[in-house]
């Protein structure tokens, strides 16, 4: 969960990978650091963001074609300088970053201690490349095959870059569940865990696989697999642009995004749902349709926020499509033996599609014959790859680590996919297909009609700003909502939040009301709804606060809640695409009005690629 950036060519690679570094810092923010290769190997990090790295190197000259770099969230060893990376070999000629985790580091410390080896850091990071310096030193000829022959005994993920003194243009580096694309210029190369340092430079770039060993110097890209045998590189285009990854004029990248959905939600339904013909055309669905209708039962595997998305899913599907769903924490069912037998899909959902125990978890269910369906934001990604279909849910970069448009895409793609197999199974009739097809159509101007009223939503959150705890309540579809609502808060303001379904109040959480609680209804026009506002007046009568996410026109809430944010009526099956923007907003502004840093949350990284 840490951000890389490498370069190798004829341009000064400082600036190109302190640049890149601010772009990955979404990734990591605990420590910085830089390597470059001029007459030896200088090595520069500091504890923090990268801007104080860069402070403290204002007015040293720092020319060099060859560096690496490195953003920092932390695993093994506490944020500070010295376990900043990159990292030093004992002789001092390598300088390796590395994103990931070294299972086994304990043995191979103690092995290298025994040896003489002394460390300098508290991290794995430092133990693998003295480990790669020993074989290199002893049993091998080359770095590149102390690469290989140490990658073999390595437990664990890692991306790694590593540069030698006595090859200066040359960066040897290595993946294994953890993200490496190679972006390919004329006579130069650009290296990072994302394309975000990459496509002001170039669009053409390689995706390297697990247990590939690329060889880069400026003119040159060489893969291997462990095993010393060439791999021939797969060049894809970016379809990035570089303003997706800028501010674009808002404060905070997360309130850009929120701001987007209209568009982002658009993009993920334009070519594929056309309500005037009353069709959806998925390029990953149709050709696999029979899969997805045939399916014994359906199983979401995912994390966080996406696992949200996957509940609303699990009562979109089982709906409309009469099929069994079950939603799994990825985390929880790669450890477990699950029951997975041939005719079972399993929907990976991940926004960055690098996910580590979702990819491990979709490999063992290849394993067992599952069909793999991904629901990935990033081309090219790892899930993208692993998985016998997908749909890409065309959000566009999200920069802010709290996921706000990602979420919204994700459930579009799978309430089309949903729609679209409850049709072809004829489980849901015409009229009803149609009319959720033309629901769906209207949902990026409503968002918009909501977005409107985001300063309303910032004077709620000056109200609310200073409670300790928070409780969330919602019904049926806009259970999951409460969730991912209460998550939300907990991610950016620091508040202690818990989501319930309204009816479990009863059974405990109520316990916690009084005049100091705010409670969040997400009440939404549905089959509920009476049942929900009995729930408030229980609210109310203990003098809790009740704040709530009302459709249009609702009076009857009104007359309950202390405060209300209002959304455009929708059918109950689509409400949760609207009811959730309004709760992203308040936790925006709650943060904000508490002065904290909204786009990287303490101890928060964006993408999880460790354990």
């Amino acid at each position: 969960m840490c951000g890389i950036v490498a370069y190798t060519g004829k341009r000064e690679a400082y600036p190109l990978i302190l640049k890149g570094l601010k772009r990955l810092e979404y990734r990591g923010y605990d420590s910085a650091g830089i390597a470059l290769v001029n007459q030896g190997i200088q090595v520069y990090k500091k504890m923090g963001k990268v801007a104080v790295l860069e402070d403290s190197l204002l007015g040293i000259s720092l020319s060099s074609q060859t560096g690496i770099g490195h953003t920092r969230w932390a695993t093994h060893g506490e944020p500070s300088d010295r376990n900043a990376h990159p990292h030093r070999s004992s002789n001092g000629k390598l300088a390796m970053v590395h994103n990931g985790i070294i299972e086994n580091y304990a043995l191979l410390k103690q092995e290298l201690s025994n040896k003489g080896y002394q460390f300098d850091s508290d991290t794995d990071t430092e133990v693998l490349l003295k480990f790669i310096e020993d074989i290199h030193i002893h049993h091998a000829g080359s770095l590149e095959e102390a690469v290989r022959i140490a990658l073999r005994r390595v437990v664990g993920a890692y991306v790694i870059i590593i540069v030698d003194e006595d090859d200066p243009e040359t960066l040897i580096a290595a993946r294994k569940g953890s993200p490496l694309v190679i972006g390919i210029g004329k006579g130069e190369h650009f290296l990072a865990s994302d394309a975000s340092p990459i496509i002001e430079y170039t669009k053409e770039v390689v995706y390297i696989n697990d247990y590939e060993v690329a060889i880069v110097k400026p003119d040159e890209l060489i893969l291997k697999n462990l095993g010393n045998e060439r791999i021939t590189p797969f060049i894809t285009q970016l379809d990035m642009e570089l303003a997706a990854i800028e501010k674009g004029g808002f404060d905070h990248f997360m309130l850009k995004e929120i701001f987007e959905q209209p568009v982002s939600v658009y993009d993920c339904l334009r070519g594929r749902l056309d309500a005037q013909l009353g069709t959806i055309r998925m390029g990953g669905v149709d050709p696999h349709l029979d899969k997805l209708t045939n399916a014994n039962r359906i199983i979401i595997i995912a994390c966080g926020t996406s696992w949200h998305a996957g509940l609303v899913a699990e009562y979109v599907l089982e709906e409309l499509c009469r099929i069994p769903v079950e939603v799994e924490y990825a985390s929880e069912f790669r450890y477990r033996n699950p029951v997975i037998r041939e005719g079972d899909v399993i929907i990976a959902i991940s926004q960055s599609g690098e996910t580590a125990d979702t990819l491990v978890a979709i490999d063992m269910a290849k394993k067992q014959k599952a069909f793999i369906f991904g629901v990935v934001n990033v081309v090219g990604s790892s899930i993208s790859r692993q998985s016998d279909a997908g749909a890409y849910t065309h959000a566009g970069p999200e920069i802010g680590v709290a996921s706000t448009k990602a979420f919204t895409a994700q459930l579009v793609v799978l309430m089309m996919i949903a729609l679209k197999v409850g049709y072809a199974k004829k489980s849901i009739d015409k009229v009803r297909f149609l009319h959720l097809i033309n629901e769906l159509n209207e949902v990026p101007e409503k968002i918009n009609f909501i977005l409107q009223s985001a300063e309303n939503i910032q004077a709620l959150a000056e109200k609310y700003k200073d409670a300790r705890d928070f409780l969330y309540l919602g019904r049926g579809y806009n259970f999951p909502i409460a969730l991912e609502g209460a998550l939300k808060l907990k991610e950016i303001s620091y508040i202690h939040a818990e989501g319930y379904p309204a009816a479990e109040m009863k059974h405990g959480p109520i316990a916690l009301v009084d005049e100091s609680l705010p409670v969040v209804f997400v009440a939404t026009k549905d089959a509920y709804h009476e049942k929900i506002m009995s729930n408030a007046q229980e609210i109310k009568a203990r003098k809790g606060k009740v704040l709530a996410v009302i459709s249009e026109g609702d009076v009857e809430f009104i007359s309950i809640a202390d405060d209300v944010m209002v959304v455009p009526v929708a059918d109950e099956l689509i409400a949760p695409l609207l009811s959730v923007v309004p709760l992203q907003l308040l936790a925006y502004y709650i943060g904000l009005a508490k002065g904290l840093d909204v786009d990287k949350p303490r101890n928060l990284a964006k993408s999880v690629t460790v354990e």
